[in-house]
């Protein structure tokens, strides 16, 4: 517990942040290209497949993103709730919320590996609901850690930033570790999560959800090391 604490708070933080972004690539690939093109994390995306698919856009569905949209903002309320009086980046709160997404994320992980690798309608749509309330739950719980330029869903604003202060741009190079960490991360999840969408559904979930886990594990000892190196005599 002493190592821990002796981690300082902002790059514990930025570290597990950076874990969640992996996590969410990871969570999209699987969505995307197992589950009707849907995105649960990137709601952006969502929004755009959602737009499309009002104007007639082909073969593309209305009720994947909804779903999606509605379990998001689900979650996001949650954390709204649940943290509203909390004072603590990371509180016995945020434990319990992240210990969620990944028991959400684990449990889809399982239903997809009984369920076989192509699930009826009914299972997809559920899945994606599900997951919509993870992600959510899991971005607003970012949110609150505060971790600047890692949002662990998104990296729009990440290369954003990196553009305007790269050689090209200021040249201030600000944040450019961080910003480039997560762009790579979330890249490199939704490749591992295409690679393992090759063997079976399930096994991309399982992943993400065991990445999820060991960051709330961990941000928990951390959390609980720090409070206790602060009331040590």
């Amino acid at each position: 517990m002493d190592t821990l604490a002796r981690i300082p708070t902002d790059r514990m933080h930025l570290g597990l942040m950076l874990a969640l972004t992996f996590a969410t690539g990871l969570v999209d690939a699987l969505c995307y290209l197992g589950l009707d093109q849907v995105f649960t994390a990137n709601m952006t995306g969502n929004v755009l497949l959602l737009g499309m698919a009002l104007g007639d856009g082909g073969d593309l569905a209305l009720a994947g993103p909804l779903l999606a949209l509605a379990g998001f903002a689900l979650g996001a309320a949650l954390v709204g709730r649940v943290l509203k009086d909390s004072h603590e980046p990371w509180s016995i709160l945020s434990t319990w919320l992240l210990g969620l997404v990944a028991i959400i994320v684990l449990a889809v992980g399982v239903v997809l590996l009984v369920t076989g690798g192509d699930p009826d309608r009914t299972v997809r749509l559920s899945v994606t609901t599900a997951l919509g309330v993870a992600m959510g739950t899991q971005a607003a719980a970012a949110r609150f850690i505060a971790v600047k330029d890692v949002t662990t869903i998104v990296v729009t604003q990440t290369i954003t930033g990196l553009a305007i202060d790269s050689p090209l741009g200021n040249g201030r190079g600000r944040s450019a570790g961080r910003r480039g960490a997560a762009v790579v991360l979330i890249i490199s999840g939704a490749a591992v999560g295409a690679l393992l969408l090759t063997w079976h559904l399930g096994a991309t979930l399982l992943l993400a959800g065991l990445v999820i886990a060991a960051v709330t594990v961990i941000g928990d000892l951390h959390a609980r090391a720090v409070r206790a190196a602060a009331t040590a005599p």
